[in-house]
């Protein structure tokens, strides 16, 4: 099994901010970020929970922290497509009790984080998500899935106990 020690290693460049001058360079020099992306879900999962826990999540990140997102694109015709992320997300593993220990050394960091919970995967809408939510006092809360961006050592540490996903 990978461990977060062993997870494939991230980009090399000095900084995020470098950028070569030309697209044939850029593809060519990869980036070294400061910070870290990581999505980090329940290993008990459904495929599709998964896959909808994770959307909502960085959705969270992208929203409060407009620094992480690029600018938007635009293809060889002009067409233009939303904006993304400037770096990669990492998506990790773990059982419910390296989630709850990941909640708590993140909020013991202050780093930016959005969570999902089981109740959610029953509501229907945004307004139904926060009343879930606020309804449970975090010691009770049944963590599935866990949002978090900082700087990279940081992150390292709140998932401490996880491993990359399959």
């Amino acid at each position: 099994m990978t461990t977060e020690h062993s997870a494939p290693r991230e980009h090399s460049a000095t900084s995020e901010h470098a950028a070569p001058t030309d697209t044939a360079a850029a593809a060519a020099t990869p980036l070294r970020f400061d910070t870290k992306i990581a999505v980090l879900l329940r290993d008990d999962l459904a495929p599709w929970q998964k896959l909808n826990a994770t959307a909502f999540l960085v959705s969270g990140l992208g929203t409060a922290l407009p620094e992480v997102v690029g600018e938007p694109y635009e293809d060889a015709d002009g067409t233009a497509y939303l904006a993304m992320f400037r770096q990669p997300v990492l998506v990790f593993e773990g059982s419910k009790e390296v989630l709850t220990a990941a909640l708590d050394r993140t909020l013991s960091r202050a780093l930016p984080r959005a969570l999902f919970t089981a109740d959610l995967f029953a509501t229907g809408h945004d307004e139904a998500n926060r009343a879930a939510v606020r309804a449970v006092p975090r010691a009770g809360l049944d963590l599935v899935g866990l949002a978090v961006h900082g700087p990279r050592n940081a992150v390292d540490k709140v998932l401490k106990g996880a491993r990359m996903h399959p």
